[in-house]
């Protein structure tokens, strides 16, 4: 045995030992091109960093730099040639993107004078992608032989020009394609159909890898976003509204497919969604809870009331069940509960993706978009391009929207500005946008402007959301003024961050003092960047967040929460955040209080309420439908699926309210102090609930109220 331990090990060392590193010819990381030599113009004077301007995103190069011919745009041109090498390793590997015009936008492998491999670029159409994908050369037959590389660009407009990155002389290359003369790495995959249904249904794997479409009418390019798109196995289907191209046709592209993809010959059209027979019921739909038809939601946007409607804008990715291609999903409610789903609000544009933002009613016109005496509805969002900045658009029917032709209004501060939150702000006559703006160093700061109009912006302060100096609040700030306990001549402002820290303070409609600072609002568990109502009657403040909980397997991916509205109140700590279910939720309730019948009660979807007075039982716990959910009097904790939280009683006494979905769990505790939020895939065969004290000397007094809900999709 020993034997044969010490043989083994000798092999090894020796196979180790004989093996041939990679070569590395170039990675591009420098800040010129070193030995190697440019002509022309196109290649500029040393590797770029990603896209140029003018340039669509570029994508999969490897480190910072890459050569990148569009320098000055696609009628440049010129050549980049290497210093000469030894031919050492069977392959060459490198990364490739851009043009596809062969000898014109190209790289090749040059012996004695002879090109002997090249390779170019997937596209020669007006559509396709700026990523750059793996290819190699077998240039075994030319061991020990002298070569140089010589990267072209003698192209001129539409792709008209080549990004090359990461060239490598190894002897396993792996599982890259072999590029065989003069075949380029892979060619763009065209449809062109003429429009005679509303919806154009993609096929869609997910896990699939990811490619790039490019939609254009009449020459010009109408959608571009990316998709994992199934050649097999199709799992469900990406719905595009067509309707404003209905008898047109469109050129539907997608990049660098396989040669014998059938991807896109499965386009479907339809009038309705395709696969819909199920829809709202499906196993991880929840049944209380907003979630798209299909496709991945993260952060709710733009929440206004606007004619007589309740819009919930969230950001959507129509054509993945992962996060990408941030469009503006679109909503409407007439009681908070029942939701209508309509079609995009924003796509992305030149500007890039619709990153997160706020909208407004605005009811003296001061933006002009007003029409026939009625106010626009204003969306404010983040164009996440290159550079990132604010842009506004408009609407005068709520279903349409039009983007600001002399978009941004705000240019990037810095790459990581974005969610800008806007108000009128009565006492100034102003509107007043907040803006997250990460600094250099990573310093996170909320930014405040001024506008007349909603158009031009100045800004007015910054601060950190805190009173200490190393103290900040990140991301999707939301900003109101609340009456403190009911009482409207005390009034406080209050800054919220995505991850539900806020600060309580003063604002003069320039600048934010805040009294209170990183606080802690929501204790639960995947409850993220939560928004407000603007422009509701009554001056409710309604809210509702992006509710990390994922439906595996299905079409759609996430959801928002239960809206719920906010108050300030004196606690012993101080003036404090409460938030309870909206009212309205009443409305799904199926029959009366069903607490005396708990033996036999069985639902799917449930709302509970407890008022307990402690006695002298030291826990008591819920299970409802398998989830636990128990509280300490003594120690005055909640636990919820083993999650704590402090829960203090009111008055002597600990108030619970909780909802039951399919996929997600709310509790209510200390009357709306304590909001613990939690994901939860409930198991179908168990509907019950359980009540258990740990009981002393005398029982608690519990106040129980048990309801079985309706599905809000039902009606």
């Amino acid at each position: 045995m020993k034997f044969v331990l010490l043989l083994t090990v000798f092999v090894t060392v020796v196979t180790f030992a004989n093996a041939a590193e990679p070569i590395l010819i170039s990675d591009f990381e420098g800040t010129d091109y070193g030995n190697w030599k440019s002509t022309g113009t196109a290649f500029g004077i040393g590797p770029a960093h990603g896209k140029l301007d003018g340039q669509m995103p570029v994508e999969g190069y490897q480190g910072r730099g890459l050569v990148n011919s569009f320098m000055g745009g696609d009628n440049a041109t010129g050549t980049l040639t290497s210093p000469l090498f030894k031919i050492e390793r069977k392959f060459i590997t490198f990364l490739i993107g851009g043009g596809g015009w062969a000898d014109e936008t190209c790289m090749n492998l040059v012996v004695d004078g002879k090109v002997v491999r090249t390779a170019a670029g997937p596209n020669t159409v007006s559509g396709g992608s700026e990523r750059l994908e793996p290819a190699a050369w077998d240039i075994g037959e030319f061991a020990g032989r002298k070569a140089t590389l010589v990267i072209i660009d003698q192209r001129q407009g539409g792709w008209g020009h080549i990004n090359v990155d990461q060239i490598v002389m190894t002897d396993d290359r792996g599982s890259v394609p072999i590029v065989v003369p003069p075949v380029p790495v892979a060619r763009n995959v065209i449809r062109n159909l003429m429009i005679e249904k509303k919806l154009l249904h993609f096929p869609v794997k997910t896990g699939s890898k990811h490619r790039v479409v490019t939609v254009s009418v009449d020459g010009k390019v109408v959608r571009r976003f990316d998709i994992e798109l199934a050649d097999e196995d199709v799992q469900w289907w990406a719905p595009m509204d067509v309707s404003e191209w209905t008898g047109k046709m469109l050129t539907v592209i997608a990049d660098v497919l396989p040669v014998n993809s059938k991807a896109l010959d499965t386009l479907r059209q339809a009038d309705t969604l395709i696969d819909s027979e199920n829809l709202y019921q499906e196993p991880l739909r929840s049944q209380l809870h907003f979630s798209p038809k299909r496709g991945w939601t993260n952060d709710p946007n733009g929440l206004v009331f606007y004619n007589g409607e309740y819009h919930l804008f969230f950001q959507h990715n129509p054509y993945g069940w992962n996060w990408g291609n941030m469009h503006w999903g679109h909503a409407t409610s007439h009681d908070l509960v029942h939701w209508k789903e309509h079609s995009e609000a924003l796509y992305p544009d030149e500007q890039g993706p619709m990153f997160s933002g706020s909208a407004v009613v605005d009811w003296n016109n001061t933006s002009g978009f007003g029409k026939d005496g009625k106010p626009p509805l204003v969306l404010i969002y983040t164009a996440a391009g290159n550079p990132t900045v604010q842009s506004i658009a408009y609407s005068n029917d709520g279903r349409s929207f039009t983007k600001y032709s002399q978009n941004p209004v705000i240019k990037q501060i810095s790459g990581g500005n974005r969610d800008p939150k806007v108000f009128w702000h009565e006492l100034t006559k102003q509107w007043v946008l907040v803006l997250y703006v990460e600094a250099p160093g990573k310093q996170h700061t909320i930014h405040f402007f001024n506008s007349p109009n909603l158009r031009d912006w100045k800004l007015a302060s910054i601060t950190k959301g805190g009173i200490d100096g190393d103290k900040y609040l990140f991301e999707c700030p939301d900003f109101f003024e609340l009456a403190v306990d009911g009482d409207v001549s005390k009034k406080k402002w209050v800054l919220t961050a995505a991850n539900s820290e806020y600060a309580i303070g003063t604002f003069d409609g320039a600048s934010f003092t805040p009294e209170h600072s990183r606080l802690a609002d929501v204790r639960g568990v995947g409850f993220y960047a939560a928004q407000t109502f603007s422009d509701i009657p009554n001056n409710r403040r309604i809210q509702i967040g992006w509710s990390q909980a994922p439906s595996p397997g299905m079409s759609f991916n996430q959801l928002q929460t239960l809206p719920c509205e906010l108050t300030l109140r004196t606690t012993s700590d101080g003036v404090r955040l409460h938030r309870e279910p909206v009212k309205e939720l009443e409305a799904l309730r199926d029959g009366p209080n069903q607490a005396n019948s708990l033996a036999t009660f069985r639902s799917e979807l449930i709302e509970m309420r407890a008022e307990i007075e402690p006695g002298q039982a030291g826990k008591f716990e819920f299970i409802l439908r398998g989830a636990k959910i128990s509280y300490d009097l003594k120690e005055q904790v909640i636990l919820v699926n083993g999650h704590r939280a402090p829960a203090p009683m009111v008055n002597g006494k600990q108030n619970l309210v909780v909802f039951v979905d399919r996929t997600m769990l709310e509790v209510f505790a200390s009357d709306g102090l304590t909001y613990v939020p939690m994901p939860f895939i409930s198991k179908p065969q168990d509907q019950s609930v359980l009540a258990n004290a740990q009981v002393g000397d005398d029982a608690p007094n519990i106040r129980l109220q048990v309801y079985k809900l309706k599905s809000s999709w039902t009606e």
